[in-house]
C-alpha cells in the first residue's frame, strides 16, 4: 500500500474526545478481562470475602494445571516446595497474564474508536471475529470507485505470538478478508502492534526469506497509531496515563496474597494427591500427569 495513494487524515482526535474514548475502552476492556484480582465490593461481608477467596484459590489451581509451561520442568521445580510458595508464584503469574489480556482489549478499543472519529475512513466496523478485531475502509485516490479495506488484528507486542504461530494467524486473517461479502475493492491485512516501536514490515519465512503473504503486514506502534488516529504512540500512551491518574482506573498491585487463597489452592492440591503431610509437593510424576491431563486415580 502506497501512503501517497490513499485518503489522508484531515483532522486529529481532540484531547477531550480521546480521553472519553480511552475511558470507554478501559470500561469495555474490564468487562472482557478485568485486572481486578478479586472484584470485591467495599461493603462485602466476611462470608462473601471468604467465599471469594476460596473460589480464587480453586481458579488458581485450574490456572496452575492449564498454564504450567513445560510439564516436566514445572514438576521438577515444584518438588519439595510448599504449596503456599507455589501458589503465590502462580498468583502473580496469573495476574500478569490478566493484565496483558486487559491491555490488549484496551488498545484494540482505543484504536477502533479513535479511527471512527477520524474523517480519513469511510467506515469503521467491529467484525466480531476472533481473527480480525476491526476493519476500516478508505478511499483509493487512484480509483475512487474501489475503496481499500483493511482488516486489523491488534496485538500488544510482536512476541505475543511465537514464530511458528505467525503463518497460521496470517492465513486466518486473510481468510476473513477473502470471505467478506461486503468487500468490493482491494484489501490489506494488518497486525497492529500497540506497544513495540517501529514501522511497517512483512513477515517472512526465516529459511527462504519468502513473505508469508504479500497482502499482510505488521504495523508497529510508530506507524500503527498515526495511521488510525493521527496521533503518535507517545501521545496515545500519555493520554491513557492521564485517564488512569484522573479516574484511578488501575487496581493496586497485591503485594501479599491472602492466606485464604493460598490455603484454598493447597486444598485442591491435597484432593489431587500432590502433597505430603508437610504440605509440600512430593511426587513429580503425579504433577506431570496433572499437567498432561492424565487421571492418577
Amino acid at each position: 500500500m502506497d501512503d501517497a495513494k490513499i485518503a489522508p487524515h484531515t483532522n486529529r482526535v481532540g484531547v477531550d474526545s480521546l480521553k472519553r474514548i480511552i475511558a470507554d475502552a478501559i470500561r469495555k476492556a474490564n468487562q472482557k478481562s478485568s485486572r481486578e484480582a478479586f472484584n470485591l465490593h467495599e461493603d462485602a461481608t466476611p462470608e462473601q470475602v471468604a467465599s471469594t477467596y476460596s473460589r480464587a484459590g480453586r481458579e488458581l489451581f485450574k490456572y496452575f494445571k492449564k498454564y504450567c509451561g513445560d510439564p516436566a520442568s514445572t514438576a521438577y521445580q515444584c518438588l519439595d516446595r510448599h504449596y503456599s510458595e507455589v501458589a503465590e508464584e502462580q498468583f502473580h503469574l496469573r495476574t500478569l497474564q490478566k493484565e496483558r489480556m486487559n491491555s490488549g482489549w484496551r488498545y484494540q478499543f482505543i484504536a477502533k474508536d479513535a479511527a471512527s472519529h477520524c474523517a480519513r475512513f469511510t467506515s469503521v466496523s467491529d467484525l466480531g471475529k476472533q481473527e480480525a478485531d476491526f476493519t476500516v475502509t478508505l478511499a483509493n485516490l487512484d480509483d475512487p470507485q474501489a475503496a481499500i479495506s483493511i482488516y486489523v488484528s491488534v496485538k500488544n507486542r510482536v512476541n505475543t505470538m511465537g514464530g511458528q504461530d505467525w503463518p497460521k494467524a496470517i492465513a486466518a486473517l486473510e481468510g476473513v478478508a477473502m470471505k467478506d461479502k461486503n468487500r468490493t475493492g482491494p484489501y490489506l491485512c494488518v497486525f497492529g502492534i500497540a506497544m513495540d516501536r517501529g514501522q511497517r514490515l512483512i513477515k517472512r519465512n526465516q529459511s527462504t526469506d519468502t513473505p508469508h503473504s504479500f497482502n499482510t503486514e505488521i504495523w508497529r506502534s510508530d506507524y500503527f497509531w498515526p495511521f488510525f488516529t493521527a496521533l503518535s504512540y507517545e501521545e496515545v500512551v500519555s493520554a491513557v496515563l492521564d485517564v488512569l491518574l484522573t479516574k484511578k482506573a488501575e487496581p493496586a498491585r497485591i503485594s501479599q496474597v491472602p492466606r485464604e487463597v493460598l490455603d484454598s489452592f493447597g486444598d485442591e492440591c491435597k484432593k489431587a494427591g500432590l502433597l505430603d503431610s508437610r504440605g509440600r509437593f512430593n511426587n513429580s510424576l503425579k504433577l506431570v500427569k496433572l499437567f498432561c491431563g492424565v487421571r492418577s486415580d
